[in-house]
């Protein structure tokens, strides 16, 4: 999400000037979108300045639109949005992954858990009022800048542990191979992967493919 950028001014000085954040309102109703743009535009003048794109959800290439468009948060106003709608709108919610706020006027129990599973960041009903527009907007990015950071941690957490179990088969591999104990097979995967200058899980991940590999054939 753009914030702001570093420039010189005339005495040489760095300023730090904020960049427009850019704003995507997919909306059919003009009344409704506009409602929309002026409680943005009615958020204060310390915040970074707004670049506003309207789209309606009925445009065929919307997803390459919004892609053109390479918004920062997305506000989504659907009023009564039959099933079809919904469904268009969540996929878009799933592929942008962007903030997205949505609005309609009513909504059932599924329909607000399939929101929250499809990474709308709010899903608002009967709530569309001008005043609220700002604050449901910076809303929507603190939820969505959580997610994605707890989205990261649990990746990285999987990473690392996919990664341990590679250097114990690796390690089980050259102790096999190589009649060491576990201390010792250790560090000469770590020996090795320094001296190739690779990561002591590339070198393990490699190691068991070329095992395998061998398994495979001598079992043919």
């Amino acid at each position: 999400m753009l914030l702001a950028s570093r420039e010189r001014s005339l005495d040489g000085s760095l300023c730090v000037t904020p960049k427009p954040l850019r704003v995507l309102i997919i909306d059919e109703n003009a009344v409704r979108a506009a409602i929309l743009e002026q409680g943005l535009r009615d958020s204060p003048a310390a915040g970074p300045p707004l670049l506003v794109h309207r789209i309606g959800h009925e445009a065929a290439d919307l997803l390459p639109r919004i892609a053109a468009i390479d918004p920062d948060v997305i506000l989504i106003d659907l009023e009564n949005p039959s099933r079809d709608t919904l469904e268009q709108m969540f996929q878009v919610s799933r592929l942008a992954k962007r903030p997205i706020a949505m609005f309609v006027d009513q909504s059932d129990s599924e329909t607000v858990q399939a929101a929250v599973d499809a990474g709308v960041s709010a899903y608002v009903v009967d709530g569309l009022r001008r005043e609220r527009v700002k604050a449901i907007l910076d809303l929507s990015i603190s939820r969505f800048r959580a997610f994605d950071r707890l989205q990261r941690e649990l990746s990285e957490a999987r990473s690392a542990l996919e990664d341990r179990k590679l250097i114990e088969q690796a390690k089980a591999i050259v102790m096999k191979q190589k009649g060491l104990d576990e201390q010792a097979a250790y560090a000469l995967l770590r020996r090795t992967a320094m001296n190739q200058n690779r990561r002591i899980a590339d070198l393990a991940r490699a190691l068991v493919a070329a095992a395998a590999l061998l398994d495979a054939g001598d079992s043919q």
